[in-house]
């Protein structure tokens, strides 16, 4: 058993048997992020104990730390008073209290924000406001700026004043008179200079930063790229707004991770293991249905080549093998194209050339495994124009997928739709309709070699 779990133990018979003082000696003695997972594991009635033996400023780190789900928060919070709620998000980094204020329903959202206290609702509606998928929605506004004019002594000054609050002061951006962003100066660098040197003099002009309406993906390739630990927003005028750190796009990473996964499953939103059924279907459904109709289209299409079939019944044991490969193929071509356009690749490179090179790509192992098939069916059923014939359709087919499992997503980005919604599935079943045109139609017009 580990130190953790053994803590775990304690900390539950601690709560369990009320004794207060122990269990808030133990508990504040953890990790943030330790308390919330421990936090999840109880069961209702603890964690309103837990509610009685904390202060809402004890319970505020916890929450930046706890990942629920929307309707879990809104069931959480209905069980305690409102001003103890409010007073937690009082005390919570702006940003985090921003995103689950977002994922409670409007009227509860807006009762919590009357009652705060008028700086920190003030915050928090200011980072609402922000459309969710904005670098704006996920920027912290608990940070240190400098102004150019100042000396170090009164920056160091300001400073120790204002780091308690800070999400970091690794970094701290210098600003004019007007609030515009103007540069950046390191810790280090104010540590190590003279007092009387001008803030001026030490700072890095050649600062980064990303407009408040950009992305969230665009600030975290930015952060990505050139290895900062925070990032600051400015809007039109270049005036610092706020800030985006490290832990912030962390979670953006693993989110957007998270969505596309879920969306190359064919899954609308990915399910959590404790989801109802009823919930899990409805968002499955949608695309479920879609995929059936793409596979009676395949089947229709194959009951077109009846006559083909009833002559030459053999090629029906070929159909899965054409149409995996060039399921597969798509797929393949369809994860290199989505990925260059989530990590920004795609847009250093032409699309002409991906797409080329992506032909290039099946037209090589098209025509390996071309070939292999030939020579195996050929051993195999003794038909050399069989052979040929499933090999050259394999050829084809693969040639096809690829080229459109790479078209496909650069399509749908260029029409603002989320490439990762060309699915596994989705291309699947295209491809499938694309195979079974070509395996067919070849055999339709070889006919008489295969009948000979």
């Amino acid at each position: 058993m580990s130190i953790y779990e053994e803590k775990q133990i304690g900390l539950l018979h601690s709560l369990q048997n009320a004794n207060l003082t122990k269990f808030r000696e133990a508990f504040l003695d953890l990790h943030p992020y330790d308390q919330a997972s421990f936090f999840k594991e109880l069961e209702k009635e603890e964690q309103e104990l837990v509610f009685h033996f904390l202060a809402p400023e004890e319970i505020a780190e916890l929450f930046e730390h706890l990942e629920m789900e929307d309707r879990d928060y809104q069931e959480l919070f209905a069980r305690l008073l409102p001003s103890y709620v409010a007073d937690i998000f009082t005390h919570m980094s702006a940003d985090d209290a921003a995103d689950i204020l977002n994922a409670l329903n409007k009227e509860q959202a807006i009762s919590y924000i009357a009652l705060m206290s008028d700086e920190a609702a003030s915050n928090v509606k200011a980072l609402m406001d922000y459309e969710e998928d904005t670098a704006g929605s996920i920027m912290t506004l608990e940070y240190v700026s400098l102004y150019s004019h100042m000396t170090v002594s009164a920056a160091m000054s300001l400073l120790q004043m204002e780091a308690p609050n800070a999400e970091t002061i690794y970094y701290i951006y210098v600003v004019d008179e007007l609030k515009a962003l103007v540069g950046v100066v390191s810790l280090r660098n104010l540590i190590i200079s003279d007092d009387n040197t001008l803030i001026a003099d030490i700072m890095n002009d050649s600062v980064y930063s990303v407009s408040v309406s950009q992305t969230r993906e665009d600030a975290a390739r930015k952060m990505r790229d050139y290895d900062f630990l925070a990032l600051p927003v400015v809007d039109f005028q270049e005036r610092l707004l706020g800030i985006i750190t490290i832990d912030d796009i962390v979670d953006v990473l693993e989110e957007e991770a998270s969505d596309d996964y879920s969306k190359f499953a064919a899954v609308s939103n990915m399910d959590y293991v404790d989801q109802h059924p009823f919930s899990a279907a409805k968002k499955r459904l949608p695309w479920l249905i879609i995929l059936l109709f793409l596979g009676m289209f395949t089947a229709s299409l194959i009951g077109r080549f009846e006559e083909t079939l009833s002559k030459v019944s053999i090629l029906a044991v070929f159909i899965p093998l054409i149409a995996g490969m060039a399921g597969n193929t798509g797929t393949q071509a369809l994860a290199v194209a989505v990925r260059g356009i989530a990590t920004g690749d795609l847009e250093k490179e032409s699309k002409l050339k991906l797409i080329i090179r992506e032909a290039g790509t099946g037209l090589i192992t098209g025509g390996v495994c071309g070939i292999l098939v030939t020579f195996v069916i050929y051993i195999w059923k003794g038909n050399i124009y069989l052979g040929l014939l499933v090999g050259a359709s394999i050829l084809g087919t693969l040639i096809v997928a690829t080229i459109a499992g790479s078209i496909i997503p650069i399509v749908m980005n260029k029409l603002k739709i989320d490439p990762a919604v060309a699915s596994g599935p989705f291309i699947t079943t295209l491809n499938d309709i694309i195979s079974i045109l070509i395996y067919f139609g070849m055999a339709t017009m070889f006919m008489r070699f295969l009948t000979s």
